[in-house]
């Protein structure tokens, strides 16, 4: 392994706007916590529908190796990994498949080299399984221009029809009284067309002004991209360890202090609320038992109130102790999808999210992130996530439905969790 420290912090949205089929994928934290990381891919591999298995083989046929890692650096060389959400039929063949969509179903690039931040130390490294490797970050990282975005502008912005979501949340308490789930988290869509000089790195940059979050991504397959802002991880595995971390319970900001300190307080006093979250904690616990050692699966942070910019949220942490033979495959096969954006049996939320929702979620709700060559990864939950195809922008956002949901105040939800990729459109929403 190469590795280099730098002595000032590259911009690296700069760096893929400017090489972007060289470095497609990027990741980026917000505040002083985590790391930032730009992905030199070597070869990417997409999938679209119908070729779901071929991916979860070639996952499958991954082998980890020692690294040597001095530094602790959290990535060291490996993979990129993106999972649509519509690839849970690999994963639950009791879920029927998605219709065929143009977006791809998942992808796996190998990547040998990158470059890394830590926002907490401001510290930036160059990351390199070879030697020449090396030489070529050094090469592009010194010299490079800031990144000048375009303003995004907007030709067209449509919604679904908001009595399809009122309606629906009807029908998933139907479906709760009569005893088929507990939860249920429902999404509706919003459809928009971009002006011509548009770009992703420019969507991103807006979005990261109007709503930054800690597992913010940017990813390049060529015709289609992936543009997020999520404030939610799946799994992270280090040190034989797994991590989950759910997001269960929003009440939205208040721009006054005292009043959105009032909102907070609020949120998690809530019974309704702190119910719910527990539901998914216990469901959380299941999937995390499946592939962990007896009696090492724990809750190490519980109902931690966490701000963004336009909304509160519940979170805990749950991790467990992984077994010996458990796998990377094994691992995302036990949390993909995640439960906070299923629901509660997560089997049968899935069959009802797909005979309601009526159309493929695409990245939403799916996952990407990273694993690498020792087996170790981070994937965090594609919400707040825009999805591009040319100048076509798709988006959605959703919430979690349970017996004593008001729809009117459930769809005022999707609007408040869409507020931020509105505003990265230059939309304002009261």
């Amino acid at each position: 392994m190469f590795t280099e420290r730098l002595d000032f912090l590259p911009d690296l949205l700069a760096l893929h706007a400017a090489h972007r089929a060289e470095f497609p994928f990027l990741l980026m934290s917000s505040g002083d916590q985590g790391w930032d990381m730009l992905f030199a891919a070597e070869s990417t591999t997409l999938y679209h529908g119908g070729e779901g298995e071929a991916f979860v083989e070639a996952l499958r046929g991954f082998q980890p190796q020692a690294v040597d890692n001095p530094h602790g650096l959290p990535f060291v060389g490996g993979y990129f990994l993106y999972l649509g959400y519509d690839l849970l039929s690999q994963f639950e063949a009791k879920v029927d498949e998605a219709l065929p969509d143009s977006f791809p179903l998942a992808a796996m690039a190998r990547v040998p080299a990158a470059l890394l931040i830590n926002r907490r130390e401001q510290s930036a490294w160059l990351v390199a399984e070879t030697a020449s490797q090396l030489q070529r970050l050094q090469q592009l990282v010194h010299g490079i221009a800031p990144f000048n975005p375009h303003p995004v502008s907007l030709l067209s912005l449509q919604e679904d029809p908001p009595q399809w979501y009122t309606d629906a949340v009807l029908r998933l308490k139907q479906y709760i009284y009569e005893g088929d789930v507990f939860q249920v988290n429902i999404s509706r869509g919003w459809r928009a067309e971009l002006g011509p000089d548009v770009a992703a790195p420019d969507l991103f940059a807006a979005l990261r002004r109007a709503n930054p979050a800690p597992f913010s991504a940017l990813a390049d397959f060529g015709q289609a991209q992936i543009v997020s802002s999520s404030p939610e991880r799946l799994v992270r595995v280090r040190d034989g360890w797994a991590d989950t971390r759910p997001i269960a319970g929003t009440h939205p900001r208040s721009p006054d202090p005292t009043e959105d300190a009032a909102l907070k307080q609020r949120l998690i006093s809530s019974i309704k609320e702190r119910a719910e979250h527990v539901m998914l904690i216990d469901l959380e616990r299941n999937d995390l038992g499946r592939i962990s050692q007896p009696g090492t699966v724990e809750v190490n942070e519980l109902m931690a109130v966490e701000s963004y910019a336009y909304v509160h949220h519940i979170e805990s942490n749950i991790r467990g102790r992984l077994r010996e033979e458990i796998t990377p495959a094994d691992t995302i096969r036990a949390l993909f999808p995640g439960g906070t954006i299923t629901g509660c049996p997560k089997v049968r939320t899935m069959q009802i999210i797909r005979e309601l929702e009526n159309s493929a979620r695409r990245a939403y709700t799916g996952s990407l992130g990273y694993l690498n060559r020792d087996g170790s990864m981070d994937l965090n939950i594609l919400i707040r996530t825009f999805m591009q195809e040319g100048q076509q922008l798709r988006f959605r956002a959703g919430g979690g439905i349970v017996a004593d949901s008001d729809p009117e105040r459930e769809l005022q939800e999707t609007r408040h969790k869409a507020r931020g990729l509105l505003r990265a459109l230059g939309v304002e929403q009261a």
